[in-house]
């Protein structure tokens, strides 16, 4: 028979036992394998479950890293790396930080029509902000000897095909850009009489010309003007 401190001892172990159930749990077979320290874990677990990777150690970050970074070219579709146009174009932004080739060429396209326009029509004023004073004192000689013979000039853009930089270079704080435009137009002069003299009021004629804009960066007028023309064949 079982003496009263036997139940005792019995009761109390049963009672240990049932306590440390209740605070370590039972082993399932699914529990997680104890941390290692010095394993080459790449995340870890959060309270909230949520997988925080570790900087530096994943693959994909260790193969970019060592993937060589594709090389730097500003002057794309606009000028060959190390071309001598390049490095004019480099030597320009240098001077100017806002400089952008192909925004540039957008406003010389726009420049060239204008101008063709207005010296067709004589519009002294518009010229005259186009300009640099060279230029514009040539165009209004032009512009003044076709009046006095009475002559008028009709001239209407067909299309412009191409805008190319070929030339580039900064000369103290002037920067010049050099374009080969190509294009296609119809132009015609009338005598006094409206008769033609040169031209034709329905032939399309192709047409290269080759201008030179220049611009102060040390001024606060952000507009390049024409500075030098010359025709190509």
């Amino acid at each position: 028979m079982f003496d009263i401190y036997t139940i005792i001892f019995l009761a109390l172990a049963v009672f240990i036992f049932l306590r440390l159930r209740s605070v370590l749990g039972q082993r399932t077979g699914r529990e997680r394998p104890p941390y290692d320290p010095y394993s080459a874990r790449d995340v870890r677990t959060s309270p909230n479950d949520k997988v925080v990777p570790l900087p530096g150690r994943t693959p994909d970050a260790a193969q970019k890293a060592a993937e060589p970074a594709e090389p730097v070219e500003p002057w794309k579709g606009i000028a060959e790396t190390g071309s001598t146009v390049a490095a004019g174009l480099d030597a320009i932004l240098r001077e100017d930080k806002t400089f952008d080739a192909k925004h540039f060429l957008v406003g010389g396209r726009a420049a060239y029509e204008m101008i063709v326009t207005a010296f067709a029509a004589g519009d002294r004023r518009q010229l005259k902000s186009l300009l640099g004073r060279e230029v514009n004192d040539g165009f209004d000689a032009a512009i003044r000897d076709r009046e006095q013979q009475g002559h008028t000039v009709e001239t209407r853009f067909v299309s412009i095909d191409a805008a190319d930089i070929i030339a580039a270079e900064q000369r103290g704080k002037t920067s010049q850009v050099t374009v080969r435009f190509v294009s296609q137009l119809v132009s015609v002069t009338r005598d006094r009489d409206g008769n033609v003299i040169d031209g034709s009021p329905d032939k399309v004629t192709d047409v290269t010309d080759v201008w030179t804009f220049a611009r102060d960066v040390s001024s606060r007028d952000p507009n390049w003007k024409l500075v030098a023309t010359e025709a190509a064949q």
